[in-house]
C-alpha cells in the first residue's frame, strides 16, 4: 500500500521587504524541505505579496504512520524557522482511496 500526504503551508514573512527578498527566502525553504524531507514543493498562492506565501508540498510513503512522523518533523522544522508565522494543513490519503474513486 502507498500513501500520500498533501500539505498546505501558510507562511508569514514579517521581516521581508520586497518580492526579491521573498523569492530568495522561498528558494531557500523549498530547497531545505526537498532535501531534508524528500518533498515536492511549489508556491501556490500570494505570489504578488511580499510578506505572505502559500506553499503546497507532497510526501509519498509506504505507511500512514511513517508519513505522519515525517509530516510532524517537517512541521516542527518550519515552526523553528518561522516561530511567529506558520500554519500547516494536512491531507493523508491512500492510493487505494484514489483508485477506488
Amino acid at each position: 500500500m502507498a500513501y500520500l500526504v498533501a500539505l498546505t503551508i501558510h507562511l508569514h514573512l514579517p521581516e521581508n521587504g520586497s518580492l526579491k527578498g521573498k523569492r530568495k527566502e522561498l528558494l531557500s525553504v523549498k530547497a531545505a524541505i526537498a532535501r531534508r524531507f524528500g518533498a515536492s514543493v511549489a508556491e501556490v498562492d500570494h505570489h504578488e505579496l511580499w510578506q505572505r506565501s502559500t506553499l503546497a508540498a507532497g510526501l509519498v510513503g509506504r505507511s500512514a504512520a511513517e508519513l505522519e512522523q515525517l509530516s510532524d518533523a517537517l512541521e516542527r522544522y518550519l515552526e523553528q524557522r518561522y516561530p511567529d508565522g506558520i500554519r500547516v494543513e494536512r491531507l493523508l490519503v491512500s492510493f487505494s482511496d484514489i483508485a477506488g474513486s
